[in-house]
């Protein structure tokens, strides 16, 4: 009973210490320890985390940050979740479920907003040899949508059941991973593959560097349509000249990618975060660009544009802003 008592104890000790601030009996500034969850060392999340946690503990007095490499998204919201982590990076779509309670989740978690990252347009890549100029298009077509279970996946499902495709009789699908859609539209196998990542893309470039590559843009009316109907999706365009020989913008449904903090994260501590974060974004001498391009895209005007409520503090500091 006595082990069961001081097990307790040091578990409320270590919660009371999370967000503790301030200064000890001894007048020294206490340390605030903050965790962030990312993603794989192969993707995007892993060293922009770890450059962000490199500024909050470089630029924010008294605070150190670790940015720890999970399994992402899921992971990361219930870690956040149950306060096991500070801070996690987590797609939008993703974050939104979560704090519904929706599949798959198996509760609600108190996940908040510290500010969305970037977003992640549904790229719709086919070559010139296949005809193929626009959404309507795809009908009858060859198309690969990524694995079962993954963000693009379920979004290009929904797209093509939005536009009104019978995804049995009108599509021909394919469920090839990202590597495997890049050759399979080279070799013919494919005519179109719908791909769910930041711009410019490595695979996209890969398939432009050999064939004629063909984007294809959605209308307005049908992403509104889209974005009304899936709350946590994002209308995203991608620039003229993002890729060769693509010379106009292409206006794609996107997914955006999320900084989550628990609810029960101080007001003051979330502000001096994002504070910390977008005052770095492309100086000094820990300039997140300099990690990872994407980071051009950590501004205002995305931050603000988040599927889950944003957190008191996050807010208080883009007000200052405006």
């Amino acid at each position: 009973m006595k082990k069961i008592l001081l097990l307790l104890f040091i578990a409320f000790f270590t919660a009371a210490l999370m967000f503790a601030g301030g200064q000890g009996e001894d007048g020294k500034e206490k340390t605030l320890f903050l965790t962030m969850g990312t993603g794989s060392p192969g993707g995007v999340y892993y060293p922009l985390g770890g450059g962000m946690a490199v500024v909050i503990e470089k630029t924010v007095p008294g605070v150190r940050c670790a940015a720890e490499s999970t399994g992402a998204s899921v992971e990361n919201s219930r870690l956040v979740g149950i306060g096991d982590t500070d801070m996690g990076m987590v797609m939008g779509s993703v974050a939104y479920k979560a704090v519904k309670g929706e599949d798959p989740f198996e509760k609600s978690y108190p996940l908040m907003s510290l500010f969305q990252m970037y977003p992640a347009p549904e790229h719709i890549i086919t070559t010139a040899q296949s005809g193929i100029k626009s959404f309507a298009d795809l009908k009858g077509k060859r198309i690969s949508i990524d694995v079962p279970g993954s963000g693009c996946s379920a979004m290009a499902q929904a797209m093509l059941k939005e536009f009104g495709f019978d995804l049995e009789k009108d599509v021909k699908l394919a469920d090839l991973t990202q590597s495997e859609s890049v050759q399979a539209l080279k070799d013919g196998v494919v005519d179109a593959c719908f791909f769910n990542f930041a711009y410019p893309a490595s695979a996209v470039m890969d398939i432009a560097a050999t064939r004629d590559l063909v984007m294809i843009p959605i209308d307005k009316d049908f992403c509104d349509r889209l974005v009304k109907k899936y709350p946590y999706y994002v209308a995203v365009t991608i620039p003229a000249g993002t890729y060769p020989k693509v010379e106009r913008d292409i206006l794609c449904l996107g997914d955006s990618n999320v900084m989550v903090c628990n609810e029960d994260m101080p007001e003051d501590i979330a502000y001096s975060v994002v504070k910390a974060i977008y005052e770095n974004v492309s100086v000094g001498q820990y300039a997140l660009t300099n990690i990872h391009p994407i980071a051009a895209q950590l501004t205002p005007e995305n931050a603000v544009n988040s599927p889950v409520p944003l957190h008191p503090g996050a807010k208080r500091y883009f007000d200052e802003l405006k």
